[in-house]
C-alpha cells in the first residue's frame, strides 16, 4: 500500500512537471530530473532508510542513470524526490549499496559526495 501511494505521488508530480514543459537540455538531456525521478520509484524505501534493502529493480535504474552522474544527482535532489520524502544524504549511498563497480565515487552531488 505504501509503495502504491509513493507511485501515485510520483505520477501526480510527474504530470505537473510534464504539463509545465521543459525547455532546452539540462543535466538529463532533454528529459527533466523530475521526470527521470519517476523511474526511481523502486528506490523509494532505500532512499529513505539506510538500513533498507535495495531492490534489484532500483539498482538497475540507478546504474542506468549513474552513467550520467550529473543527471543522477539532479534526480536525487529534484523536487519530485523531495516530495516523495527522499533523503538525499541516504539516496547518494544507493550506488554503493547496489555494489555498482563503475559508480562515480567522490562525485559531488550538491552538498553530498557519492561514496
Amino acid at each position: 500500500m505504501k509503495y502504491a501511494c509513493i507511485i501515485v505521488v510520483f505520477a501526480v508530480i510527474l504530470s505537473v512537471a510534464v504539463f509545465n514543459g521543459v525547455d532546452g537540455a539540462g543535466e538529463c538531456g532533454k528529459s527533466s530530473p523530475d521526470k527521470e525521478a519517476f523511474k526511481l520509484a523502486p528506490c523509494s524505501t532505500a532512499a529513505q532508510d539506510s538500513n533498507a534493502q535495495v531492490s534489484s529493480q532500483c539498482c538497475v535504474q540507478v546504474k542506468k542513470l549513474g552513467q550520467n552522474p550529473s543527471c543522477l544527482c539532479a534526480v536525487m535532489l529534484s523536487n519530485t524526490a523531495k516530495m516523495a520524502g527522499i533523503k538525499p544524504e541516504i539516496a547518494v549511498t544507493i550506488p554503493k549499496r547496489c555494489n555498482i563497480s563503475d559508480r562515480p565515487v567522490g562525485y559531488k552531488c550538491g552538498a553530498y559526495t557519492l561514496p
